[in-house]
């Protein structure tokens, strides 16, 4: 094995087929001119993203990055692999869910859950997304009554929602819980205030939970009024309580579904613009 720094080739593997130079998104890693082998020059190894590209890429396997090698996975040939028409269904038949059962979700399986979310695309691979996970179903039912708080401040103002909350705040008094809808848990992806493109990620690793969840027997439903709360309401905020710098980007409901999908709605008709 030659160490190079910044990526581990085992020359015996390599075939100096230069893959890795093409994929790698900064294209700092290049083949020596003597042993045709891949390497990255010092200068240049602090443009290194992390993303391993290079090493997931290579058909040979002789490159690895030099984060953490000793956690190397091997991809067993064909796993993952799913049928055009499995996926296609999978997708489809996801739902909302907003009638859960009280049974909880073990915190194991929400880490399984967590763990795929978290090889979530996010720009330059930065991965700023972090999760709170309100597992106490008590604390769910605390942070839907403060949304509904926050709701009663928006009456009579000249707020988008202003006309449409007193039906929600009615529902609520009367014992619905229309803002989580009796879910035993809350997700909360929060990310660095300072960070532009950060809510985009958080949408986006907040997809990845919401499509892996059905797999694991667990439902969700994006919780947009408590996400909103989240934004504005600062005694939501307070009890969110989360790391100083960070702020909530959206959130999730999520538990075991009372009932179960036997089939797939229509919607729309597919419009596509080809240019």
């Amino acid at each position: 094995m030659i160490l190079i720094t910044l990526i581990i080739v085992d020359q015996d593997l390599c075939t100096g087929c230069g893959i890795c130079t093409k994929v790698c998104t900064t294209r700092i890693i290049e083949l020596a001119e003597k042993s045709n082998l891949p390497q990255v020059k010092e200068a240049n190894i602090l443009r290194c993203i992390k993303c391993g590209h290079c090493e997931v890429f290579c058909p040979s396997e002789a490159l690895i990055l030099n984060l953490r090698p000793d956690e190397k996975v091997t991809l067993p040939a064909g796993v993952g692999d799913i049928s055009t028409e499995d996926i296609g269904f999978y997708l489809k038949k996801r739902r909302s869910i907003r009638h859960f059962t009280k049974e909880p979700v073990p915190r194991e399986k929400i880490l399984e859950i967590l763990d795929i979310a978290r090889y979530a695309a996010s720009g330059t691979n930065g991965q700023p997304v972090q999760w709170l996970v309100v597992h106490d179903p008590e604390r769910v039912r605390k942070i839907a009554g403060l949304t509904i708080e926050w709701m009663k401040s928006l009456v009579n103002t000249s707020h988008p929602m202003s006309g449409y909350v007193p039906a929600f705040i009615s529902a609520w008094e009367h014992g619905h819980d229309v803002i989580c809808r009796d879910a035993p848990h809350l997700l909360f992806a929060h990310i660095p205030e300072e960070n532009p493109i950060a809510a985009t990620d958080a949408i986006i690793a907040l997809t990845h939970f919401d499509i892996a969840a059905p797999a694991f027997g667990v439902g969700t439903c994006w919780a947009g009024f408590v996400a909103a709360a989240a934004t504005y309401y600062e005694p939501l905020q307070k009890e969110l309580g989360l790391p100083s710098g960070r702020k909530s980007a959206y959130a999730i409901l999520f538990g075991h579904p009372m009932y179960k999908v036997h089939g797939i709605p229509r919607r729309k008709p597919l419009e596509v613009m080809w240019q």
